[in-house]
């Protein structure tokens, strides 16, 4: 089968990434490594180009890195952020060939249409209209050929980076961040996995009028193909220059389909770029994408908000208490320190009961210039190893974070907040998790 994960495969994929990315690779290394000068925008530019022409998880990857302050120089997470949904797409002899081999010689009339061409096109699939035999419009998403390899052979060169990465910077122990990743993206891999989790945000958000959830059509899916309820949307980027009022209720929405899952559930959607999710009637959103999902301890939650508490009491205790529940082993008062610089700024607009935008700051990027700080400081006092569950919950906040300034919206952050924690009780999210999660066929976390 030509998606599996061969040797030839791995091959392939190795060359294919070493000679696209090579070049630039060097030129960034040496730029950091040796202080050498160089063309940034133009080798951005160039790293663009190249990912933009591999489908796969480097690409995800890249888009990931972007939305991390200080990750990259400011020209490549500029052009990173425009890979978001523009891979080009695979030609109708593939579609024709991958939809046979996933449901069969027949599989033409099992649907009253299929559109040849696909109407999106992203990192490890593609997506066709589709029109049910009962009139229903539909997704069809189809995975490239390759991917298993694909995964294998980039996340082995995410490896090599990492390694060379920590040579010259030790602030932050990339260990657990790259078991995290390595485990979210080959789960993405599994169609019926996103399915599952699909249903599970439809049953999370059922509540959320301001928020659209696509049903999965498991008749007409598997490992590979994933067909789904069709919703149409537009751009956020359309919305960026219309009234507040209407920016406001967007960021309220996302805010929310964010949240709700987490605060209530223990559940996030750990990938929250552009690509993810379009405007829907109403101004609704549509969440498309749910491939990358992570499931929290209970207790992880609780740290989340017993933080929050910490920082606005200014309780030391509770706040070591707070990291030590997400996994930072015996973290010492010079660290919580520098920790604490980076949690006020992620907390700072839930502490005040006030509208207002979500960055004090004028920066275009959200949280660059903290973020630079706290690495200086992480450098200083020799680094720190995020635990694995820290990493999506903190990319999905910097992630929400910078589409709440790009579209300049200011709301109550406090009350919206609150309205989801005031009754926070961990064992009534247990039992709310473990009910979701078997009612989807899902596991809860380790």
């Amino acid at each position: 089968m030509a998606s599996e994960n061969s040797f030839g495969g791995r091959l392939r994929r190795y060359a294919q990434v070493s000679t696209t990315v090579g070049g630039v690779a060097a030129r960034v290394a040496g730029g950091r490594l040796f202080g050498m000068k160089g063309d940034q925008d133009r080798q951005a530019a160039d790293l663009r180009a190249a990912l933009g022409g591999i489908k796969g998880p480097l690409m995800k990857v890249a888009q990931m890195l972007s939305t991390i302050p200080d990750a990259l120089p400011d020209a490549y997470v500029r052009e990173l952020q425009q890979l978001q949904a523009h891979a080009p797409a695979m030609g109708w002899p593939f579609v024709r060939r991958r939809m046979t081999s996933e449901l069969g010689e027949g599989w033409r009339a099992r649907f009253a249409e299929f559109e040849r061409e696909a109407a999106r096109a992203a990192s490890l699939g593609q997506v066709h209209r589709a029109t049910a035999l009962d009139g229903r419009l539909l997704a069809c998403k189809l995975q490239y050929p390759d991917m298993g390899s694909a995964v294998e052979a980039d996340l082995r060169q995410l490896g090599l980076a990492f390694s060379i990465y920590q040579r010259y910077d030790r602030s932050v122990g990339m260990q657990e961040i790259r078991a995290e990743i390595t485990d979210r993206l080959r789960e993405e891999l599994d169609y019926r996995r996103e399915a599952r989790h699909m249903g599970l945000y439809g049953r999370m958000l059922k509540g959320e009028a301001g928020v659209h959830v696509p049903e999965a059509l498991p008749e007409l899916s598997t490992d590979r193909l994933l067909t789904m309820t069709w919703l149409e949307g537009t751009s956020l980027a359309e919305a960026e220059t219309a009234p507040v009022e209407r920016r406001n209720a967007i960021a309220r929405n996302l805010f929310q389909a964010w949240y709700v899952p987490f605060y209530r559930y223990g559940v996030i959607h750990g990938d929250p770029h552009l690509g993810n999710y379009t405007l829907g009637e109403g101004d609704a959103v549509n969440l498309l994408d749910f491939g990358c999902i992570r499931i929290f301890r209970p207790s992880f939650v609780a740290g989340v908000i017993d933080l929050y508490k910490a920082l606005r009491d200014e309780d030391e205790a509770l706040a070591v208490h707070a990291y030590e529940t997400w996994g930072f082993v015996a973290p010492s008062r010079e660290l919580i320190a520098v920790m604490n610089r980076w949690a006020r700024f992620v907390y700072s607009p839930l502490m005040v009961d006030r509208t207002q935008p979500i960055q004090a700051s004028k920066s275009g990027l959200y949280g660059a210039e903290v973020a630079a700080g706290v690495h200086k400081e992480l450098r200083r006092i020799g680094g720190v190893t995020p635990p694995r569950e820290f990493v999506l919950m903190d990319r999905a906040a910097i992630g929400l974070g910078s589409v709440f300034l790009r579209l300049g919206a200011e709301l109550n952050w406090h009350r919206l907040f609150h309205g989801l924690v005031d009754d926070f009780d961990r064992k009534a999210l247990e039992k709310r998790q473990k009910t979701a999660l078997k009612a989807e066929g899902l596991e809860p976390a380790a």
